[in-house]
Parts: C-alpha cells; sequence; structure tokens
C-alpha cells in the first residue's frame, strides 16, 4: 500500500501559477551605446532592428519540463511510502522459572516406566520436565538446580532447545547431598529481579525436606509473595518414608500457600505426569503479539526524477546553445565579408 506522511504539501502544486499571477513582471536595466550610423549598417546587412526591451522567451520544452520538476519536487517533499503488510511478533508475557532438586536422594530407583521397570526419580523427572519444555513455546523460562547450594543453571529465555540440552547433562549429586530448598527460593527470586513480566511462575520440584538453608523456606516464600511471584511445588517420593527420605509435604504447603500457589504429589511417573499436566492448565501460556508495519521510503524516486529532468533539459539547452553558436559565428564572419566588399566598391 502506498501512501503520503505528509499529504497536505500537495497543497504547494499551484504555487508557481500564482507566483506568476500576483507578482510583477520582472525588470533589467542595461546601458547601451547608440550610434547615428547604426540603420546604414543594419540596411547593409539586411537587418531588421528589434525593440530596445528583451523580454525572455521559453520554449514548449521548458514549458512542460518546468511543471513537471515542480510536481515532482512537491511529491517528493510529501515523503511517499510504502507500507508493507504487518509483521507480527510474539513476546512471552510469563517467566517461568524452574527449581529441580538434584540432591543425592533423587538416585533412588522408586519410579517405574510404563513397561514395568524401575528408573530413577532424576530421570522420570528429567523426562517430565522436558517435556513441559516443549509444550511452552512462548513462555521465558529459565532453570535452577539445586542440592547443598543453588546454582543458576540457565537465566530466563525463548531458546528451550539450550534448556532442555543443559537438561539432559544434569544429573542427580551434581550439587551435593543436602537439599537447600529456602536457597532455591533465594536464588529464584534474584533471577526475577531483572525480569519485567506481569507474571512470574516459579515451580519447585523436591524429594525432600529443608536441611539447612541459610533462608528458612517460608520465610523465603513470603519474601517472593511480595516480588509477586507464585510458587507451585510438585513434591517427588514417598510421603509414608521415615527420616531424612520423608517427604515433608506441610513443609512444603506452607511455602506453596504464601504465594497462592499449589502443592501436587509426584510419588511415581503417572502422578508427576498428572502433576504437570495440571500445572500446564493452570499457568496458561500468556503471551502478547505485537505487529507492526514497515515503511519504505519512496521520495528520492521523485527527487532524482527531477533533478535528471533539470539536468537533461539544461544539457540539451548547452548543446543547442553551443550549436547555435557555431552557426551563428559562421554566418557573422560570411556577413563581415560581404560589408567588406560594399565599402570597397563604394571606395
Amino acid at each position: 500500500m502506498y501512501r503520503l506522511e505528509y499529504p497536505w504539501l500537495l497543497v504547494l502544486l499551484p504555487l508557481p501559477l500564482l507566483i506568476y499571477w500576483l507578482m510583477p513582471p520582472y525588470k533589467e536595466e542595461q546601458d547601451s551605446l547608440r550610434l547615428t550610423f547604426f540603420h546604414y549598417i543594419s540596411s547593409s546587412l539586411g537587418l531588421t532592428p528589434q525593440p530596445g526591451a528583451i523580454i525572455p522567451r521559453t520554449n514548449w520544452l521548458q514549458r512542460i519540463i518546468a511543471p513537471l520538476a515542480w510536481g515532482l519536487i512537491v511529491l517528493a517533499l510529501a515523503r511517499p511510502q510504502f507500507i508493507e503488510p504487518p509483521i507480527q511478533k510474539i513476546q512471552p508475557g510469563r517467566d517461568l522459572m524452574l527449581a529441580l532438586d538434584i540432591s543425592q536422594s533423587m538416585e533412588t530407583p522408586d519410579f517405574r516406566t510404563p513397561d514395568g521397570k524401575r528408573m530413577r526419580r532424576v530421570d522420570a523427572v528429567k523426562q517430565v520436565v522436558s517435556e513441559f519444555i516443549r509444550k511452552r513455546k512462548n513462555d521465558r523460562i529459565g532453570l535452577i538446580v539445586f542440592g547443598q547450594a543453588a546454582y543458576p543453571v540457565t537465566p530466563f529465555t525463548l531458546d528451550h532447545n539450550a534448556c532442555l540440552q543443559i537438561l539432559s547433562h544434569t544429573d542427580a549429586g551434581m550439587a551435593g547431598p543436602q537439599t537447600m530448598i529456602g536457597d532455591a527460593i533465594g536464588l529464584a527470586i534474584k533471577q526475577f529481579q531483572s525480569s519485567e513480566a506481569k507474571q512470574r511462575v516459579l515451580i519447585l520440584l523436591t524429594d525432600g525436606n529443608d536441611t539447612g538453608s541459610i533462608m528458612p523456606p517460608r520465610k523465603a516464600a513470603e519474601i517472593a509473595n511480595q516480588s509477586n511471584i507464585t510458587i507451585h511445588v510438585v513434591g517427588l517420593g514417598d510421603p509414608h518414608a521415615t527420616g531424612e527420605d520423608k517427604v515433608d509435604y506441610g513443609a512444603l504447603n506452607d511455602i506453596a500457600k504464601a504465594t497462592g500457589g499449589q502443592v501436587f504429589h509426584g510419588e511415581n511417573r503417572v502422578e508427576l505426569e498428572k502433576a504437570y499436566a495440571t500445572l500446564d492448565k493452570i499457568t496458561p501460556q500468556n503471551f502478547k503479539t505485537l505487529s507492526y508495519q514497515p515503511r519504505r521510503e519512496l521520495f528520492m524516486f521523485p527527487l532524482g526524477a527531477a533533478v535528471l529532468l533539470l539536468i537533461g533539459y539544461h544539457l540539451l539547452m548547452l548543446s543547442v546553445s553551443f550549436l547555435l553558436r557555431l552557426f551563428s559565428r559562421h554566418t557573422q564572419q560570411a556577413n563581415d565579408v560581404t560589408v567588406s566588399d560594399v565599402f570597397k566598391v563604394k571606395v
């Protein structure tokens, strides 16, 4: 689609006519020499004297090119543009942080595959989380792993393939044997500080209890709530186990409740898949689409055409003037010979 950025400038098109009608004619005074015997010379040469006033004349080509060039210049001033089809750009409306427990207890092979084979907790989690990431195409996703300490693995990014590759190389025990849940939440809060997304979600996945975080998990959850961060917690393992292997769902529920989140049980592979399926429903993909139309400036075409017309016209006039001058010089030389012959005869 073509359009003019400043269409009101087209009112300048009749400006030369207004100047021609309203301005007084151009006058120029020149010094002249009066010759008393001028009529003898002119009659001898067969020339007819013209009036003393010189009135500039225009040729037909100038009458065509001048208004055409002016119209092209005004058109260039109006800034013609070509509006290309709109381009849509998808921006994520949510930042989603995954905090994965990779403590030593994640080595426990108490998950079963559909065919009945045992698999480690960490392997089941990686498979389910990977599928969850693939579905979140329009969310920026970050990844934190924690054990004896919490570590940021990937910042918030739309490059989900990078997240999946890093997740595939993550294994149990890499962050130490203990489980620092409070520190993981604190690190997530720090990661969200640079986020401009309106919706911030932290999905915390753990199979144990907090074993000595610098910041208590409940306090960290309260700070997260002040930062508008919603924490959903997925607990792994057998809640009826004893000792450090027991999952304290009461503490996990306090963390989620403090931020308006939910707690999910993932005692086995089927329950874990159900938990992430539910998370996928309660954290819908919120994104906004920005559309803009690229504009291509076209003013250089009418402006260039006007310049070429004027240059071409003046080159043509210079060529014609040069040829006329040569012809006039040749004629003048012939006339000089005739005048000299006349004076010789009279003498």
